[in-house]
């Protein structure tokens, strides 16, 4: 029962703590649509279930123990993380650019968008495997490892999902709407420092 406490625990408080994942719903909610932000969601749940699959594969283990492999997916994400924040600082400011952007988002480039942001994000990596290192004993059963990785998951799609449905609200938006070109400059430069950050680590 303790290991699921301090599993749980650990979980909700790495969920809620800011990133590019909650930059990236953030954004989407505010200035595309409800379905965006919340497919954006899904898409970080399930870039989360291949961080823990791979950890239950016992991949994790080598990734956290060889820097040049380790080092290399940070750098991948740096540069994913930079050029969607650079998409964003030449986003166009008109109604109609926003109008158009919301409807050339599909479904497909939601999730995709979501799965990315977080799949190539080294801190989830670290977050789960160090998780299933040291809070999750060796003998526990595979089955309840499992249920804990599909926690994970569940976790983040539920939270990103009503940060979603909170930025999506329509006097949220039509309070922020107004400032489209700001905003967008805003979340752009988090994810282009955020990127930065990742790129800078990865070269020590």
């Amino acid at each position: 029962m303790s290991e699921m406490i301090v599993v749980v625990t650990i979980t909700l408080l790495a969920v809620i703590s800011p990133g590019p994942d909650f930059a990236m719903v953030t954004r989407n909610s505010l200035m595309l649509t409800r379905r965006a932000g919340v497919l954006t969601a899904l898409g970080i749940g399930l870039g989360v279930t291949v961080h823990v699959s791979y950890t239950l594969l016992g991949i994790g283990l080598l990734i956290s123990r060889s820097l040049w492999l380790f080092h290399s997916i940070k750098l991948v994400g740096a540069v994913y993380l930079v050029y969607l924040g650079i998409k964003m600082l030449r986003a166009q400011p008109a109604q109609q650019q926003a109008q158009a952007t919301a409807a050339s988002l599909s479904d497909w480039d939601a999730l995709r968008t979501g799965f990315l942001t977080n799949v190539l994000n080294p801190k989830t990596t670290i977050f789960i495997v160090s998780l299933f290192m040291q809070a999750v004993r060796p003998d526990t059963p595979l089955p309840i490892q499992i249920g804990y990785g599909a926690f994970i998951a569940l976790a983040h799609m539920a939270w990103f999902s009503l940060v979603a449905l909170c930025f999506s609200a329509d006097t949220v938006r039509a309070r922020l709407l107004a400032a489209r070109r700001r905003i967008d400059q805003t979340f752009g430069c988090l994810l282009v420092g955020f990127g930065a950050l990742l790129a800078i680590s990865s070269s020590k």
